[in-house]
């Protein structure tokens, strides 16, 4: 359904400025932004897909991947149609890159924001996450139910590009417990060439989150042979989350081809462990392997002792510890929300 937008900027005549993502297209009437999800319709900006839950499913929150974020326990999952970005490896493009798709052709489940609350509340679940495409883009869908969420005690939690304009960083935040941000590389080159978008309103947003006590960050790098896998490109950006806060977990994902990206294998394991290294010596306290089985870089471990705090396998996680975020053998406190 059409819900009239909340961050917009009107310019000349019947034309307006969309004012959620970095791109602040300007849009005529009938003008679609790039999203595909906003419309101008006679002056006025429409979100298209306001209540369109294309999917909607239980995950574990270590599938997001949050790691230090209430391990073991399960959120209701929300998605819908489109994204700000164009990544060529897009492992949802089937949600992400479709766009205005025409009424009745929408594969969708009406959702409000109040049924969502309700199934949350009937299968006692801790959180919901506005995920599978970039949330920014139906952020008025997200906005009112993560406020009627708080209301009702149930966490909120982003899954995104960070692409976002730092209005929606403000408007979001008193209700955004939680956020993954998917630092695609540590180059405004890929960003550009590979995703059509920048590189530095994601690093303003990563720093502006990590520094509200409210949101807990951490971040993704998918892996991506001869594209984003040097080591200077690695430490750089490792360099730069742990000038931010050593503590940010760092998830480094191995690639597999899709969508438009099927000239290159897997992400070698090799590459991985490289990436886990080079995240250590610049001061990451916590990095973890994922999109393969690997047990032991994806544990928990005290920063100081190096004891095991929460195991994983898969996403299944099984907490060692009686005091949630203090490590049983020498006290030191563990950076994370527990519980």
């Amino acid at each position: 359904m059409l819900k009239q937008a909340n961050l917009v900027r009107d310019l000349q005549g019947d034309t307006v400025q969309c004012r959620v993502c970095e791109h602040f297209c300007v849009l005529d009437p009938g003008d679609w932004g790039k999203c595909g999800v906003r419309v101008n319709r006679e002056g006025q900006l429409y979100l298209a897909v306001y209540g369109n839950a294309v999917a909607a499913h239980v995950d574990p929150i270590e599938k997001k991947p949050l790691f230090h974020f209430m391990p073991g326990t399960e959120a209701l999952s929300i998605g819908t149609y489109g994204c700000n970005m164009k990544c060529r490896w897009c492992q949802n493009w089937q949600l992400s890159q479709t766009r205005r798709v025409p009424p009745g052709e929408q594969k969708e489940t009406d959702l409000m924001p109040e049924q969502i609350i309700e199934i949350a509340e009937n299968r006692n679940l801790a959180s919901i996450a506005y995920t599978y495409n970039e949330p920014t883009v139906f952020f008025e869908y997200t906005y009112d139910t993560a406020q009627l969420a708080h209301e009702h005690g149930i966490k909120n939690v982003y899954v995104s590009n960070g692409f976002m304009s730092e209005e929606v960083v403000e408007q979001i935040g008193p209700y955004l417990d939680a956020i993954n941000v998917d630092l695609k590389g540590f180059t405004n080159e890929l960003y550009e060439e590979y995703a059509d978008a920048r590189l530095d309103p994601v690093k303003r947003n990563i720093a502006m989150m990590a520094e509200d006590p409210g949101i807990w960050v951490e971040v993704t790098t998918l892996i991506i042979p001869d594209l984003n896998d040097s080591d200077e490109e690695l430490r750089q950006a490792a360099e730069w989350l742990a000038s931010l806060d050593p503590d940010i977990p760092w998830h480094l994902s191995a690639f597999h081809p899709s969508f438009e990206m099927r000239d290159r294998g897997r992400t070698p394991k090799s590459t991985l462990d490289r990436a886990y290294d080079i995240g250590k010596d610049a001061g990451l306290r916590h990095i973890y392997v994922g999109n393969v089985m690997d047990a032991e870089r994806g544990t928990t471990r005290c920063p100081e002792c190096g004891i095991r705090l929460v195991e994983r396998l898969g996403f299944t996680a099984r907490t060692r510890w009686e005091t949630p975020g203090t490590c049983p053998e020498c006290g030191e406190a563990i950076s994370g929300v527990w519980a």
